[in-house]
């Protein structure tokens, strides 16, 4: 006798809000919510350094994806990441509806040395880590905190796409080896949204199952993708990049019931599945 599935979100049916929807993990979210009435906005639509819309509709879920996540440029222009990941987050505070918001593993600062529970006490090392801190202050205790990882999908800008493009280039690329966390395919993700729904508010961590380097991860890509390409191990201080990343920042979770993604090397099979 064959049983239907419960809709996993069925208690929470209604009108979903995704800020940044044409980022990669808003195109995701999207996807990942397509059974309910989902409205979709950009940053033409809406910018988030400023207050909302004016016409917007009640909804019932915010999915808020919109972020500054340039860790580099954080480091230059600190008022307007601020704006963007703390300003933003209070100003989608502001709609009173249920919140995701999408932090990150650069809240941690890497010493501990072994993965990242909840109860962990964050200590970022750079200005991008700091507001993504604050803007989990500044979601509210109701909301849902997501913290993630290292993500990539199948658009915009991430290091998937980038490293099939260097690849494609050239003999080798030179890739740092002294950074270990979790590489998090935002298709998985935003279907671990929507199972996370139905839990109780506050901090989860949300990452791929297993661990890497980022030179462990572009050897993967090249050899999924079968591309002749080598890659070059190098540290953090020979690529001298502005901001300070932590040297390990393997998120897991430590809440019950808490949604389980694949590993990321299944995520990185599904992603160059998608990219043909």
């Amino acid at each position: 006798m064959e049983h239907s599935q419960p809709d996993p979100l069925a208690a929470r049916r209604g009108r979903v809000l995704v800020t940044g929807a044409d980022g990669q993990l808003g195109t995701a979210l999207r996807e990942a919510f397509a059974r309910d009435e989902v409205v979709a906005l950009t940053r033409a639509e809406w910018d988030v350094t400023l207050p909302p819309p004016t016409d917007l509709p009640p909804v019932d879920l915010v999915l808020h994806a919109a972020a500054w996540t340039n860790v580099d440029g954080a480091e230059d222009d600190p008022q307007t990441a601020t704006a963007v990941n703390v300003g933003g987050t209070r100003h989608v505070a502001e709609l009173g509806a249920p919140l995701v918001l999408f932090s990150s593993d650069y809240v941690f600062d890497g010493r501990k040395g072994a993965p990242y529970v909840e109860s962990d006490g964050p200590n970022p090392l750079s200005v991008y880590g700091q507001t993504k801190l604050l803007a989990e202050g500044a979601a509210g205790e109701e909301a849902w905190i997501v913290r993630t990882s290292w993500l990539f999908g199948w658009t915009g800008t991430n290091f998937v796409r980038t490293m099939l493009r260097l690849g494609s280039e050239r003999d080798e690329v030179a890739v740092v080896d002294d950074q270990r966390g979790c590489p998090t395919y935002v298709g998985h993700l935003a279907e671990a949204v929507r199972e996370l729904v139905q839990r109780p508010p506050g901090v989860w961590h949300l990452a791929a199952d297993g661990d890497c380097t980022w030179a462990e991860f572009a050897e993967a890509i090249f050899a999924e993708a079968g591309i002749r390409c080598r890659v070059r191990r190098i540290s953090s201080a020979e690529l001298g990049r502005r901001a300070r990343r932590p040297a390990y920042s393997v998120l897991r979770s430590e809440r019950p019931g808490a949604p389980r993604l694949p590993h990321w090397r299944e995520g990185l099979r599904a992603c160059l599945e998608r990219l043909g």
